[in-house]
């Protein structure tokens, strides 16, 4: 009778002891399921946090993308700061230590060509790469052509016409477009560092003195330069001057959207055609963001949108082109050549040099 009593309670302390390590079982495999759950909901977390964007952009514009931006991702704060591509780069220049933009938005082929060179851009590989042209990209990944900006002849609609106004570069050279040429600031500006530069390589890449000496004429010809493009906007309506040197995108911009006088003069022999372009700031804070906004804007749909909105020439080479607006279609973009590699090596001596040796020495 008590080996029985004793085997009972053996009995049920086994069975306790069962029990206990079935409770912890489940509760490890309920723990192991909670896990499970934690990650497949962090893996749907919505992208948060900040960007920072530089750009060269239409500020209407920019701010039209980043609202559209914040529908789908509204918890990602997007700052921005306007100013010019050569700006841009001098900034980030001095930032390197310490980045305070995440992206660089709107830069010129050569001014993203010297950034990536200086280690100032982030290489990677985004999903739209295999659509952009290896002549419109850098082939690291440091920096993406968005669009193309052929370099034009703008004129002032009210005095001119595309038939009355100049008709190619050279003819700006004739005297009886004395003071009637507005310049925006030079220096700061990617599209006129470009478009100088361009005039240069024109004339003889090997022999700059040539260029110069073209840009002198132009010089004496020339009645201001402006402190900046709003500056150029306002002088060529009041009619301070009838002609400049401007990129289409931004000409059409204004001409279809504001009560600007503004039209265009595609040159005879061609034009020099920009690559503008995107970069992701090397060691940007919010990195993942930037390559987020990157995705977004070179998304098809946008790229459509940002056509027909703003006048933009996508470098994407698989847009549905039955998607495109008719000015688009009807765009002749002739070029002539241009060694992108030499001029963004050199643009930066010769507009120093032209600074220093010909601005206002033409009169």
């Amino acid at each position: 009778m008590k080996k029985t009593r004793i085997f009972g309670l053996l009995l049920v302390f086994m069975v306790m002891i069962l029990a206990a390590c079935s409770s912890d079982d489940n509760k490890d495999s309920t723990s192991n399921a909670d896990d499970g759950d934690k990650t497949k909901v962090d893996a749907e977390v919505a992208p948060s946090g900040k960007l920072v964007i530089y750009t060269g952009r239409d500020e209407e514009m920019v701010q039209g993308v980043i609202d559209q931006f914040n529908e789908k991702y509204p918890d990602i704060e997007v700052d921005f700061l306007t100013m010019g591509a050569q700006q841009i780069l001098e900034r980030l220049r001095g930032e390197k230590a310490n980045p305070q933009a995440d992206f660089w938005w709107g830069g010129t082929q050569s001014a993203l060509i010297v950034g990536a060179n200086e280690d100032l851009l982030h290489g990677w590989d985004p999903s739209f790469t295999s659509a952009i042209d290896a002549t419109h990209k850098d082939a690291e990944g440091r920096w993406f052509g968005e669009m193309l900006l052929p370099e034009v002849i703008m004129i002032n609609s009210d005095t001119l016409t595309k038939e009355t106004g100049p008709q190619d570069w050279d003819e700006l050279l004739d005297p009886k477009w004395k003071d009637q040429i507005l310049i925006r600031g030079v220096l700061a500006s990617g599209t006129m560092r470009t478009i100088y530069s361009s005039m240069i390589v024109r004339q003889d890449a090997d022999t700059p003195e040539k260029g110069y000496d073209w840009l002198l004429k132009l010089d004496a010809n020339t009645k201001e330069y402006t402190q900046d493009p709003n500056a150029l906007y306002l002088k060529l309506t009041r009619q301070e001057g009838s002609v400049s040197l401007w990129n289409l995108q931004d000409i059409l911009l204004k001409k279809h959207t504001t009560d600007y006088p503004f039209d265009y003069i595609y040159p005879k022999s061609g034009a020099p055609i920009l690559v503008d372009g995107v970069g992701v700031v090397n060691n940007a804070k919010n990195l993942e963001n930037a390559k987020l906004f990157v995705e977004f804007i070179f998304e098809k749909e946008m790229v459509t949108k940002l056509a027909n909105d703003y006048y933009q020439i996508p470098t994407r080479s698989d847009i549905d082109k039955a998607t495109m607006p008719e000015w688009y279609k009807e765009l002749d973009l002739k070029t002539f050549d241009i060694d992108w590699e030499l001029m963004s090596e050199k643009e930066a001596e010769w507009m120093e040099y032209w600074d220093t040796n010909v601005k206002g020495r033409g009169k």
